[in-house]
């Protein structure tokens, strides 16, 4: 794949054996910017242990995204009003599931109240293959929906090692002040190391990097990162 000059001087300028401190690292980030848009933040932990496979959870980023997340409510009678007045985007119960059945899916994220869950199940098809399925575990599931539309349109992001043992996110925009970045990756990383399994067994991450969306990536020392 060929690169483009500024894109290739970027990545010149990183040096590729030296581990950066955070903050070193974010403001790398800031000095190697070209692009002309706001480029999103992306962090990435490689995890070495073989049960990365169960890491899945949810992070509630300090500073947020930066990206606007439109919340869909799945729910009846006076949980509508509830949704509604608690800043969600859509708010419905047989109608919408119908709407989905027929591939409506413009929304990021979506909640059910448990007695909406035998019908809201039925829309794997859709829901599932856009990892948009709402899941107990995940807290989308729930009759707190004021309480869960706050954490989803304040910063809360799910995550889920891939088959490589990658976890990959992101942690905010380039237009965002250098320490709500770092506060960000540093909730990231916290929550990872939380969620470490039990039969995981001493070193459970090996590497942390971030990049822009256009930039290089650079390489974290993660063992520096107050817990």
């Amino acid at each position: 794949m060929k690169h483009g000059k500024r894109a290739t001087d970027a990545k010149a300028k990183v040096k590729r054996d030296e581990l950066y401190d955070i903050e070193q690292a974010v403001s790398l980030m800031h000095e190697l910017k070209f692009a002309k848009f706001d480029e999103t933040v992306e962090a990435s932990i490689k995890l070495v242990h073989k049960s990365y496979q169960n890491v899945r959870g949810s992070v509630s980023l300090p500073h947020g995204t930066g990206k606007q997340v439109k919340v869909l409510v799945i729910c009846k009678g006076d949980k509508q009003k509830e949704a509604l007045d608690a800043g969600a985007d859509f708010v419905g119960a047989e109608d919408v599931i119908e709407k989905i059945k027929g591939g409506w899916i413009d929304y990021q994220a979506v909640v059910a109240t448990p007695d909406m869950m035998k019908e809201v199940g039925k829309l794997g098809p859709v829901l599932g293959k856009k990892g948009l399925m709402p899941k107990p575990k995940a807290g989308t599931v729930t009759d707190d929906v004021k309480g869960i539309i706050k954490e989803l349109k304040g910063g809360r992001v799910e995550y889920k090692a891939d088959k490589s043992g990658v976890v990959h996110i992101g942690v905010g925009k380039m237009s965002f002040e250098k320490t709500a970045i770092v506060e960000n990756i540093k909730s990231f990383y916290a929550q990872i190391v939380k969620d470490k399994p039990s039969d995981a067994k001493g070193n459970y991450i090996k590497s942390l990097y971030i990049c822009s969306t256009m930039g290089p990536g650079i390489k974290i020392n993660h063992k520096g990162i107050e817990r």
